[in-house]
């Protein structure tokens, strides 16, 4: 069938948008970064390093995922927690909680929630094992935050506090951008992309950083333009391929003549952008063609297949000739206003047992010391229940325990700002020290000791993030008492 000329340039260049690549071109970060090329590409790094984000969407309960386990009076215990939460039917049993020993507590014992270790039929054990084997931390009580906020300072409105708080879309922007002080139109890891990807990947055939979950806010960056690519049920090999070519000769000759008019007209910025996009996306597509599997069994979950094509990227590092990566997975939906322990429980269950696959596979490539994992969430949830019996669930609340995971993890310790009660665990009372509401409308929203930015940071030192460009990733680091939590190894 023929095709007018308008026809075969809207079909082709539909087919072949690559919208994986392009999804900040609007921001002509691809003409930023080719600015930046220069015939001397500086020395890349000799090793390998990777951050893995996972997203826990809609607010993971902090409260119901590291639980005390002790009964020592001088500190919120297990007693303190059951007392605000078991009559409503939101409490997790004592028995079935996964014990773990917190050096940064004095020794004392808190207790994972119980879908985070071995689950009935499930391919590996969870994530609870790594604590024993110091390869998992919790950074404690960590939120949004301008500057450092007391309970005084928020009640009396005396300092910034971060823009629409318990708002789902507000603090997801909030967690991914690392600014709670304006919104911003780029994410942490798209800013730390800018300024690493030029000395650490040099001759890269795919951006340094990659969504397995769509365009996201964490990925987008000035200069940096994100892969955004389909989980494991799209082989590598497949999930940049041009669509609507085939083997056919009329076909090749279109694909043939398609490329030679991406070849016209490239004196125009636009043009010229767009035709580079599209030539990073095959030679990225071609380099993919083939890739080895993965070794280690991944659940069939959701997030166990975004792992999963994370791990057979990295699996592919050599060939793409990167030196530094981060990635984007996320895991939902955790906001939990009723059927709480069954729904948060089973989302768990699916985290945990796809992180300890994902870390397994890691050490099977030999690399487990390279690659970090970490989570973030909207934000926590009340401590007091929201209904009761069967449909018992919790509303949105502020600060949340985040889990870090990986061989240069400094872990089995609980990490963070200290808290009023000289831990960086918050003191679990409602109209407490450290709840933001007060009187009878308090309902326990822990305020953060510890920031996004500080807590991010931390991450971004591991990765090679300098020091001069710590306030351009962060522009209110400064506010805050240190950029290093401690939790990561050199």
């Amino acid at each position: 069938m023929k095709q007018n000329r308008r026809e075969f340039l809207t079909k082709s260049t539909c087919a072949l948008g690559m919208a994986a690549l392009a999804t900040q071109f609007e921001h002509f970060g691809l003409m930023s970064a080719m600015a930046q090329k220069v015939d001397d590409a500086p020395e890349a790094p000799s090793d390998y390093r990777a951050l893995v984000c996972i997203f826990m969407a809609g607010g993971n309960d902090g409260n119901n995922t590291i639980i005390p386990n002790h009964s020592d009076a001088s500190l919120s215990n297990y007693s303190a927690y059951s007392s605000a939460r078991n009559t409503q039917g939101l409490a997790i049993a004592q028995s079935a909680l996964l014990p773990i020993s917190v050096p940064r507590m004095g020794g004392l014992t808190y207790g994972l929630n119980p879908n985070l270790g071995t689950v009935a039929g499930g391919i590996n054990n969870g994530i609870h094992e790594l604590w024993a084997q110091g390869k998992m931390a919790v950074v404690t009580n960590t939120g949004t935050l301008v500057q450092p906020m007391t309970r005084t300072q928020y009640q009396n409105n005396s300092i910034k506090k971060p823009f629409q708080l318990f708002s789902h879309s507000d603090q997801v922007s909030q967690f991914q951008s690392a600014r709670s002080d304006t919104p911003s139109f780029t994410g942490w890891g798209g800013r730390i992309s800018d300024r690493r990807t030029f000395p650490d990947n040099p001759n890269s055939l795919i951006p340094m950083i990659t969504s397995i979950s769509g365009a996201q806010l964490f990925t987008a960056g000035q200069s940096t333009l994100p892969l955004a690519i389909a989980s494991a049920g799209t082989p590598l090999s497949s999930v940049l391929n041009p669509a609507g070519f085939n083997t056919t000769a009329a076909s090749q000759a279109r694909l043939a003549a398609f490329n030679q008019l991406r070849a016209q007209d490239l004196g125009a910025n636009y043009i010229a952008a767009a035709s580079h996009v599209t030539n990073q996306a095959i030679q990225a597509n071609q380099a993919l063609s083939s890739f080895q599997e993965v070794t280690v069994a991944f659940p069939n979950s959701s997030i166990g297949n975004q792992l999963k094509q994370v791990a057979r990227l990295i699996k592919k590092r050599t060939d793409l000739n990167v030196n530094r990566q981060i990635f984007y997975v996320q895991v939902g939906s955790f906001d939990t206003h009723n059927n709480q322990i069954n729904g948060q429980g089973t989302l768990l269950s699916q985290f945990s047992q796809a992180l300890r696959a994902f870390y397994d596979e890691m050490i099977s490539q030999g690399v487990s010391n390279n690659v970090t994992a970490f989570t973030l969430s909207d934000f926590s949830r009340t401590f007091n229940p929201a209904g009761s019996g069967a449909t018992v669930g919790s509303d949105h609340a502020w600060a949340n325990h985040l889990f870090v995971v990986g061989g240069a993890v400094t872990g089995s310790d609980f990490y963070g700002v200290n808290t009023s009660n000289g831990t960086p665990f918050p003191t679990l009372t409602m109209n407490g020290p450290h709840d933001a509401d007060s009187g009878t409308n308090a309902r326990g929203r822990w305020i953060p000791t510890t920031s996004v930015e500080q807590y991010a940071a931390t991450l971004g030192r591991w990765y090679g993030l300098a020091d001069a460009d710590m306030p351009l990733v962060f522009p209110n680091i400064g506010n805050f008492s240190t950029s290093n939590l401690g939790f990561m190894q050199p």
